[in-house]
Order: C-alpha cells, then structure tokens, then sequence
C-alpha cells in the first residue's frame, strides 16, 4: 500500500491539479457505470427482474452511490471555491442587488440541472456552506427538481407547448416565491449547528491569493470530510426508503383515489405524493395513466410535483443540516404552492 500512497503524495504536493484531473475522470467513469452495475448485480440475484424487490434493490443500488458521488464532487469543488472567492462575496453576489433576484438567478440555474431532489440537496449544501442566502438555496432546491429540462422536454412532447410553458411558468414562480419567503422569515437560526459553524467559521490564516494549488486540493477535501462524513447515513437511509416506495406502491391504486376532478382531488394528490420519491422522468408514466383514467390535469401536475420536490427521503436527508422547524417550513411553503398551481391548471384548462 505504501508503494502506492508514496507516489500520490508526491503528485499531489508537486502536480496537484494532474491529480484532481486524474481523480475526476475516475469519477466520472464510476457515475457512467452506476446504472448498469446496479442491474448487473441484481440480476446475479435468486429474484424475478420485474418483482418488486428486485426493482428496489436495483434503485437502492444505484441512487445510494449515485448521490454520494455528487455529494463528494460538489462539496469538493465549493471548497476549493471558496479559496479564491470569500463567503462574503458569495453570498453578497446571489443574494442580488434588487429584490428576489438572487432567488430567480437560482431557480433559473436549477432548470439547467437534471437532479432529483435527492441528488439536489449536495449542491443545496454547498450552497449554504458557501454562505449563499438560506431563502436563495431553497429557490434552487425547489427548482432543480421540479422544473428541469427533463420534465419539460417530456411534458412538451406529450401534451403540448401550452402545457409545458404554463407549467414551466408556474414551477418557477413556487421556486421564487417560496425562496423569498423562507428567506425573508430569517430563519438561519433554524439550521443545525455544524452548518451555522461551517458559514461563520473565521477566514484561513493564509491570504486566499497566497495559498498553493496543493493547499487548495486540500480545503476540499477537508470540506469532503467535514460534510460528506456527517450526511452520509442520512442519505442511504433517505434512498432505502425511496426504493421501498418505487417498488412497492401500486399505481393502480393511486389512480383509482386520484381519478376525479373533486377539489379535494388536488390537496390529496398532493399528500399522495410527498412520501414517494422519483424523477421527472419516473413519474411522468404515472402522470400519463392517472389522466388516462379521467384525473384532472392540474390534480395529475400537483401531484408530479409534489413527488419530485418533495419527497420523503429528501426531508431525510435535508434532517441533517435543517432542524425540523425548518423542514416544516419547507414542506408548508412549497406544498401551498403546489396547491395553488393544481388550482389554476384546472381552472384554465
């Protein structure tokens, strides 16, 4: 082992960019690979490939290493950010100079970006242990999931440009609107205290513009150590559930509850879909038979959305750096809004 660390230390104090290059490329072959490993090794298993139990373990084993892949590559990139840019300029440059614009550079950002709200909540992290505005971090948060290009080029194609617009438009204005408020409401207090420390914690004794590129290598990995040591059994317990969830909920189910157009459709699809967990693309077969089955359109997007932004295993992960007043908030803010866009959809449509 020693012939192998000896060499890597070496690179590291002489080539540390060589090194992180090297490491990122590894990364990014492992990410590729996750997928198709994961069925791989549930097919070696004694189990039916289309039974439930195989459909969760296959989740589990792919979204379990998925996140903490992001994880690690995100909060390793912020630290070594953080370096060159303060905390201070961070967070003065998204929080925007006229209201609400840091919230909608955010949840703009968040549409470029494929993540579930699982694997949003990495950048969700970095974001704070940067010192970007609580309100700011939760636009990206709702955003990224909810309104990314996955779920607009799907429902583009399926139900037409009307649609896809009206839902990109309302998707943003709950991102936003709900950022500003949480911000507004100032309950940084709310955070856990090793986050507070993280974005309070004095400046490096070295001068930001005097630090070595092998002293930077190592603020990141030191921020990997810090946060990834910390969340990590919060997020394997979070996708356990979320792979219990996909394999085990029957749809049939959900649309005979759903398939009405009641009022009352709207806020029970929303509470139908907070305990579950999937993407964009996941469930947008799960929208297409609930209205095969005569459910409202704006009851079908509510519950679409509130399944991918905000979905149990997220709140579980989201425990270790929000206390659970905060979470509350969350879920509050968020779910009113998604309950306002079901209404309006099925008002104007």
């Amino acid at each position: 082992m020693s012939a192998l660390i000896l060499p890597l230390q070496r690179l590291h104090r002489r080539h540390p960019l060589v090194l992180v290059a090297v490491a990122a490329v590894v990364w990014v072959l492992v990410y590729r690979q996750l997928e198709p490993l994961s069925y791989t090794l549930v097919g070696l298993l004694p189990l039916a490939p289309d039974s439930h139990l195989a459909s969760t373990l296959q989740f589990f084993l792919y979204d379990t290493p998925k996140v903490l892949l992001l994880l690690t590559g995100i909060v390793f990139a912020m630290g070594i950010v953080q370096t060159f840019v303060s905390a201070e300029r961070t967070r003065d440059l998204l929080a925007g100079r006229r209201l609400g614009v840091g919230n909608g550079l955010a949840a703009a950002l968040g549409i470029v970006t494929p993540f579930c709200s699982c694997s949003a909540v990495p950048l969700f992290i970095g974001f704070l242990q940067a010192g970007v505005p609580l309100g700011v971090t939760f636009s990206f948060l709702i955003a990224a999931p909810m309104v990314n290009e996955v779920a607009l080029g799907m429902l583009l194609a399926l139900f037409g440009l009307r649609i896809a617009a009206l839902y990109l438009a309302l998707g943003l204005l709950v991102a936003i609107v709900a950022g500003f408020v949480i911000g507004a409401m100032g309950l940084e207090g709310w955070l856990e205290d090793w986050v507070r420390e993280l974005q309070t914690a004095p400046p490096p004794r070295a001068s930001l513009a005097e630090l070595s590129w092998a002293e930077r290598v190592d603020r990141g990995l030191e921020h990997v150590g810090e946060i990834v040591g910390r969340v990590w059994p919060y997020i394997v317990g979070g996708v356990a559930l979320g792979g219990l969830i996909h394999g085990f909920v029957p749809e049939d189910m959900m649309a005979s509850i759903m398939g009405r157009a009641a009022w009352w459709s709207v806020p029970v699809a929303v509470l139908l879909g907070v305990p579950m967990y999937t993407n964009a693309a996941g469930v947008i077969p799960i929208v297409q038979a609930l209205l095969a089955k005569g459910a409202a359109l704006g009851t079908v997007l509510a519950f679409m959305m509130s399944v991918i932004a905000l979905s149990a295993p997220e709140m579980i992960i989201l425990r270790k750096v929000l206390k659970p007043q905060l979470i509350a908030v969350f879920v509050g803010v968020v779910a009113s809004g998604i309950l306002a866009v079901g209404f309006i959809f099925n008002l104007v449509l």
